[in-house]
């Protein structure tokens, strides 16, 4: 293992992972490093900083990841955002979005490693934090047995020694963001031969990696494993993190217990003019595939735009109710 703090980590999610998604993930696992949404580095100069940027200090080890291609703009937001704390800043080399390409970042740039390189180069040369890349193992019809090998030893040479790779190709035309996440097959062995070629660089693996048991698997061949959709819909799998990646001997928080610890932070956040749903629609999943889920839900989608933090606290109620009956009737 290069890098322990990249062994477990969940995945960039636009219009998921905001801060509140971020502290949410924290009170379940210590260690898991978490990602911001991607920000473009000519919204953080010319937007508004102090909102985008925002984050808690309990949040660490946290990720700031940058879409761009402009050298001199990526310096100056790797620059601010290290000055705010993150602890890494990380290029988005993987959205396939439409206006992502009109962008001139994410995965299109995988066909420019020459300029993803020197976007790396210039970003390490003004940060002390690492400076890392995600990406997909290549776009439409390139070789990915080449194309790949090419992309990873020219911006490794720049001074990327981290990358987490998502295991299939972005076909940028012809597919949208969503089918891109689905449609083209994965290639994990392609990841592993990655790792197998360059032992020096920490390689993370990315992609309908759903539970625990898969991600072990994976560890046997690279050094960490991202998670995404499958965090966020059932985030509760955060409980096992610091025991199963890091040997910690942690007793998981209950869910009860977490959703506890958040309503100060939810209160806080209501006190100063924001809405309950910013904050609990990313905590819809938390009693996935336990009795009472489907109540959770319900109450929360069905009472949030006109109630505080009791909304929360009924649910909670709600699915305890239902648990005890359950137990009841089967004892």
């Amino acid at each position: 293992m290069q890098n322990e703090t990249h062994k477990f980590s969940v995945a960039p999610m636009m219009n998921w992972t905001d801060r509140h998604c971020r502290f949410f993930h924290r009170l379940i696992s210590k260690r898991a490093l978490l990602y911001t949404e991607m920000l473009t580095s000519e919204a953080i100069i010319h937007g508004n900083r102090k909102s985008l940027l925002k984050f808690s200090e309990k949040e660490h080890p946290v990720a700031l990841q940058l879409g761009g291609s402009k050298p001199s703009n990526l310096v100056k937001a790797a620059y601010i955002g290290e000055n705010e704390g993150y602890d890494e800043i990380n290029l988005n080399i993987g959205c396939p979005s439409d206006r992502v390409q009109s962008g001139r970042f994410g995965a299109c740039l995988m066909s420019e490693p020459e300029l993803v390189g020197d976007c790396v180069s210039a970003m390490q040369a003004i940060v002390d934090i690492p400076v890392t890349i995600k990406c997909r193992i290549g776009i439409d019809n390139q070789n990915v047995a080449e194309d790949l090998t090419r992309f990873i030893e020219i911006t490794a040479d720049a001074g990327c020694k981290i990358f987490i790779v998502h295991a299939r190709k972005a076909w940028l035309k012809g597919l949208s963001p969503k089918e891109n996440r689905d449609v083209p097959p994965l290639d994990y062995d392609r990841v592993y031969q990655l790792k197998a070629s360059r032992p020096d660089l920490t390689i993370v693996i990315n992609g309908e990696i759903r539970d625990h048991n898969a991600a072990m698997l994976h560890l046997n061949h690279v050094d960490g494993v991202m998670l995404g959709r499958a965090v966020y819909h059932m985030p509760y799998l955060l409980a096992e993190v610091d025991q199963r990646y890091f040997n910690e001997p942690v007793i998981p928080h209950t869910r009860e217990e977490i959703i506890r610890e958040m309503l100060n932070y939810i209160q806080s956040h209501l006190d100063t003019g924001g809405r309950l749903q910013d904050i609990v629609r990313h905590m819809l999943g938390l009693y996935h595939g336990q009795h009472g889920a489907k109540a959770f839900r319900r109450h929360i989608t069905e009472n949030y735009k006109h109630g505080g933090i009791e909304v929360l606290i009924q649910a909670m109620e709600l699915t305890s109710e239902q648990v005890n009956k359950t137990k009841s009737t089967t004892t």
